[in-house]
């Protein structure tokens, strides 16, 4: 059967938004969004994760056993982590101090363990990569959008660089992070499901204007 990669890419930017329309690895997005930055840092970290741990499980679909494949779905993941915060470390030392503890929590996010379990496991590896992909763009697209707003509104800032004087410090404690989560979620559902209600009544009425033809 041929793969739909467009649909595997929309299902990880959009339909699927692991963050947005899942609602996954949600303490991380509270805890990290007080910067743009901070967002695109961990997002990048899911994605190398999600797009390495999705390539090994769907090479070993075939050979782990159902009754240990989630150990060592773990395994490979934390290995997947570990191996990041290696490089991290040794090369973009910024954005390692930036994650801190959230970094090796990495391993139990539960996006990374979802995806592997929903599709790297079933798919061949091409596929899964892409997933991996797409479903950490769609991750990182996220929590930049809401660690770019609440740096904005809490800071005054933009990948720290001043846009003006005044700001709400609301934004930047914890109960500023869940309000802008829950005000992202709202927005992105409201106007996915207005995209979906367009998109099908286009589909009726193509579908009633081919009767009509015929």
């Amino acid at each position: 059967m041929k793969t739909n990669y467009k649909k595997i890419a929309l299902n990880g930017l959009l339909t699927s938004n692991p963050s947005f329309r899942l609602v996954l690895g949600c303490c991380p997005t509270l805890a990290l969004t007080t910067a743009a930055f901070n967002g695109i840092g961990m997002g990048l970290a899911v994605t190398f994760v999600l797009v390495l741990s999705n390539l090994f499980i769907s090479l070993l679909r075939n050979v782990v056993p159902k009754t240990v494949r989630i150990p060592v779905y773990i395994l490979i993941i934390a290995t997947s982590v570990t191996v990041l915060k290696m490089l991290l470390e040794k090369f973009i030392p910024s954005i390692y101090d930036v994650l801190g503890i959230y970094l090796p929590l990495i391993t139990v996010n539960c996006i990374i363990l979802g995806r592997a379990e929903a599709f790297a496991s079933k798919h061949p590896i091409l596929p899964s990569v892409c997933d991996g992909i797409f479903m950490g763009l769609g991750y990182t697209l996220a929590i930049t959008l809401m660690g770019a707003f609440r740096e904005i509104l809490g800071k005054g800032e933009f990948f720290g660089i001043p846009l003006f004087d005044f700001s709400i410090t609301f934004f930047s404690t914890s109960a500023g992070a869940f309000f802008t989560y829950g005000l992202f979620i709202a927005v992105f559902n409201y106007v996915y499901f207005l995209c979906e209600k367009r998109a099908r009544k286009k589909h009726i009425y193509l579908h009633e204007l081919k009767e009509i033809r015929s």
